[in-house]
């Protein structure tokens, strides 16, 4: 089931602090109707009572979808303690075939949920988003701004199609403007053989951060 509390926030744009409902662990299996609200973000959205301002609620959660044996643990702060990590992977581990990992912030954990519900490999996808990144280098965007762009975040939108016909679709912020990019099936195989050929590629048991920055540690 889910394990919720309270906490004390702000409100980002009248000061006045309120007492809000955060979730500690989320079960999909017991709780279903908070996948969407993972998914949309909704779920980390409070409105304040005293002006109607939005606002984000950072906090940590463990999210657990036993269906499709995903665990991902949101922490914004950072890291956890060894000993918790290895508490939980080694329970994990004995359930079988879990895929763990965590994640820094909310938009993180939604793409997280939505790779592993369209059947993907968050680390093949990786390599895919930087495969793309040097292409686009080279047709449109230009050398001269390869640092600038490669900071850019690319992020997982949604799959279509069926077979090789399939297209993976990637949103990235960029000269101000949201803008989406098509990554045609041939390139997800490619890049997965790109990671089986190299075992060091492939993810380390426990909870894993799989980004591009886990990618770019493993190119060096």
């Amino acid at each position: 089931m889910a394990i919720t509390g309270e906490a004390l926030a702000p409100c980002s744009k009248c000061g006045q602090k309120n007492k809000i409902t955060i979730f500690k662990s989320i079960n999909i299996s017991e709780n279903p109707g908070l996948r969407d609200k993972v998914k949309d973000g909704s779920l980390f959205l409070w409105e304040c009572p005293h002006c109607g301002q939005m606002n984000l609620a950072r906090y940590e959660t463990l999210y657990h979808d036993p269906e499709r044996k995903l665990m991902v643990w949101l922490l914004p702060e950072g890291d956890i303690s060894e000993t918790q990590m290895k508490a939980i992977t080694m329970h994990t581990k004995a359930m079988g075939g879990y895929t763990l990992r965590r994640v820094n912030d909310m938009g993180s954990l939604m793409e997280k949920v939505l790779v592993n519900e369209a059947g993907l490999d968050d680390a093949v996808l990786e390599m895919c988003k930087y495969v793309t990144k040097m292409e686009m280098l080279q047709k449109s965007i230009g050398s001269d701004r390869k640092e600038e762009f490669m900071a850019t975040s690319f992020h997982f939108y949604k799959s279509e199609g069926e077979g090789n016909e399939r297209l993976i679709t990637f949103m990235y912020g960029f000269d101000g403007q949201m803008l989406g990019v098509n990554v045609a099936w041939n390139v997800y195989q490619d890049c997965k053989g790109i990671l089986e050929r190299n075992p060091i590629m492939k993810p380390a048991d426990g909870f894993e951060r799989i980004d591009a920055d886990w990618l770019y540690s493993k190119m060096r």
